[in-house]
């Protein structure tokens, strides 16, 4: 999906997207009775070093995704840190009331949506576009008039992207010649949405028209690319699976904040 910032391919870029996506169900479900904070603190670490190692991509969009994340996954935890309940206040004012309670809880919650979203986005980094609709018509059967209109679908992506920025640089130009009153506030949203959506409906009714001709039904059909199981898979698992073990054993040997079970909401 962003093979255009690729710098380097790894064994994960090979491992077939349902071995991951399966395995990225597995790990939501596991996290979320996930009680130890410890523990959970060392699989967000161990996952994000996973991801840095493994993902390929060229370090600043890496970074990107990576600050988005966590980002979104503090704004998550800030409703269960600033309204929690709890016995021992840390701030206190107006509504807003900061326990040890909470903050545990709040931060427990922002390290498993860390932890998912490192996973997530590794998977987008090291997965293609065609193969995961192809591995979903091979493996699990899916009809490829589906598939395909997804793959279509996602293609017509960046063609209205370019569609936009070449309409703007237009309108631009133009906006030089004429009165400023013609183009201000919903006058210049309709000068963007009029013709963009024109323009694409008609590039998708080409497409359309032109997979219908070239046979894209639900009947068999042979593939041009496959999408195999292979031994990466099985590497690929008995690697995720490293880490929580590995998180587990240094929760155990090697604590960070000697926080128990954040259902307590104590140290110890």
């Amino acid at each position: 999906m962003f093979e255009q910032w690729k710098k380097q391919y790894h064994f994960i870029d090979d491992v077939n997207i349902i071995t991951k996506l399966f395995l990225g169900i597995v790990l939501f479900f596991f996290v979320i009775f996930v009680h130890h904070f410890d523990f959970m603190l060392y699989i967000t670490m161990l996952m994000l070093i996973y991801l840095l190692l493994f993902n390929g991509t060229q370090y600043k969009i890496t970074m990107l995704f990576i600050t988005l994340s966590m980002a979104f996954a503090i704004l998550s935890s800030l409703f269960m840190i600033l309204y929690g309940k709890g016995s021992h206040t840390l701030l206190h004012i107006g509504f807003i009331n900061i326990t040890t309670e909470s903050l545990i809880r709040g931060l427990h919650v922002a390290l498993r949506t860390m932890t998912i979203s490192f996973y997530g986005i590794l998977i987008a980094l090291t997965s293609q576009v065609v193969m995961i609709f192809y591995s979903l018509m091979q493996h699990l059967k899916v009809k490829p008039k589906i598939a395909y209109a997804f793959m279509a679908a996602i293609r017509m992506v960046p063609i209205m992207v370019s569609s936009l920025i070449q309409l703007r640089r237009s309108l631009s130009i133009r906006y030089q010649m004429i009165d400023r009153s013609n183009y201000r506030g919903f006058k210049r949203i309709k000068h963007l949405i009029i013709p963009l959506l024109s323009q694409n409906i008609r590039k998708a009714h080409q497409l359309s028209v032109a997979m219908e001709s070239k046979g894209f039904e639900d009947g068999p059909r042979t593939y041009y690319y496959y999408a195999p199981f292979s031994y990466k898979d099985i590497l690929f698992i008995a690697l995720t699976t490293g880490i929580i073990l590995l998180a587990y054993v240094a929760a155990q040997y090697i604590p960070i904040t000697n926080i128990g079970d954040v259902r307590l909401g104590r140290i110890g």
